[in-house]
């Protein structure tokens, strides 16, 4: 274990924030201090992360700012690694980061490259610039919803285009996803989002035949000299199903394939890219090809794969931005099974007996990680919360899955 000398300051609460900070103690044995807007499960009574604020107005520019000078001051001569875990803490910071640079140590790309890559229409153009494929797309706004005419037939796919404006809106029977079997039913979903205050664009696509094993997803960091230094491709068994959840991984087993690789490689380094990237993607089993969903410009929910199979995420920042280390690409090629659902969950909502048998024998040889349960980091109440989760989670997929309409 190396000695670090400086600090992990995160941005969020959620089990991405708890994976980085579970990656920093592995790697280096130091505890991560966490600022968000609320505080989450995941992160609550740990030795390893402490939510130092909770700030509900903290995507305010402003109150961003002067949350975030404010409490380097506790930290004067120290080094401060910030780490934003999710969309809108990655959009406050790019838009910030001028302002902020003189005080913690971090890297991120411009507000031009963020706008687009973040907005769905734009990173569907960046696609098919770089021969990218995605599924059949179209959209829609709050001015003509009620006039689209769809190029392909149902079931569709239905999302927002902006993520964090979508994230602040409210509605009955709300979910991060829907999708529409049929006419009827899409104009319910349309009409509940857009009487809400999301007014932003929808995105609606082909739906991509095939279960939830189908999924892959793809972490990248790339160094501050614009330069790939991990790519690890997660083939995934279960997603979440809950309304809030539809399409966070819930188990993955790590995947490997040099071709898309090398491909995402040149893509990330011909735009210039710096950071985390995450990227969703399905295995069309129509055509054996790969469609992307999206990109999130920041390690996924779901990253902790990357340190369970070997290759630590926190090391890979920390030696870029800290230390300023530069090394070839690495292409993850280890494999272990990440879960944050409990097994039994796994094998009775999984169908595929390949894959089925694929974590059996990861769990036999004792590659198997829970993302939540850390043995460095135990005690009588967080056991409790991880046991009243599990079992909340048996409960979730026997009320939710495979109901992903306005019901």
């Amino acid at each position: 274990m190396e000695k670090a000398d400086f600090i992990p300051v995160l941005l969020g609460s959620d089990v991405n924030v708890y994976g980085m900070a579970r990656s920093f103690h592995e790697e280096y044995g130091i505890r991560s201090y966490a600022i968000g807007k609320g505080t989450l499960t995941a992160t609550m009574d740990s030795k390893i992360v402490s939510v130092e604020i909770v700030e509900p107005e903290l995507e305010n520019d402003e109150v961003f700012v002067k949350t975030l000078v404010d409490f380097s001051k506790r930290f004067e001569g120290k080094t401060l690694l910030l780490v934003p875990c999710g969309d809108n803490y990655i959009k406050l910071l790019v838009r910030n980061q001028d302002r902020l640079r003189d005080i913690y140590r971090f890297e991120c790309i411009s507000e031009e490259l963020l706008m687009r890559l973040s907005i769905k229409e734009s990173f569907y153009k960046v696609c098919e610039e770089f021969g990218f494929e995605f599924p059949k797309t179209t959209s829609c706004t709050a001015a003509d919803y009620k006039d689209v005419e769809l190029p392909f037939d149902f079931p569709v796919i239905i999302k927002p285009s902006n993520s964090v404006a979508y994230w602040n809106c409210k509605f009955e029977h709300k979910k991060k996803v829907f999708v529409a079997e049929n006419k009827a039913e899409f104009d319910a979903i349309l009409n509940a989002i857009y009487g809400s205050s999301y007014q932003d664009t929808l995105i609606i696509q082909e739906y991509i035949p095939g279960e939830d094993s189908q999924m892959r997803v793809m972490n990248c960091y790339c160094g501050s000299d614009k330069k790939v230094r991990l790519i690890s491709l997660g083939n995934a068994l279960l997603e979440e199903h809950t309304p809030e959840g539809i399409g966070s991984y819930a188990a993955i087993i790590n995947g490997y394939d040099k071709e898309l690789s090398d491909r995402m490689k040149n893509f990330l380094e011909s735009i210039g890219y710096i950071g985390f990237a995450n990227f969703d993607m399905k295995l069309d089993p129509r055509d054996g090809k790969y469609k992307l969903f999206e990109m999130n410009l920041r390690q996924g929910r779901s990253s902790f794969f990357v340190t369970a199979g070997g290759f630590n995420l926190a090391k890979y920042l920390a030696d870029d931005v800290i230390y300023g280390k530069k090394y070839d690409t690495v292409i993850a090629d280890k494999k272990v099974l990440w879960t944050i659902i409990p097994k039994s969950v796994i094998f009775k909502y999984v169908s595929d007996e390949n894959i089925k048998a694929q974590a059996k024998e990861l769990i036999r040889q004792g590659k198997f990680c829970r993302s939540l349960y850390y043995n460095k980091d135990r005690g009588f109440m967080r056991t409790v919360r991880y046991v009243l989760n599990q079992m909340n989670y048996i409960k979730k997929y026997k009320e939710s899955f495979g109901n992903k309409g306005l019901r």
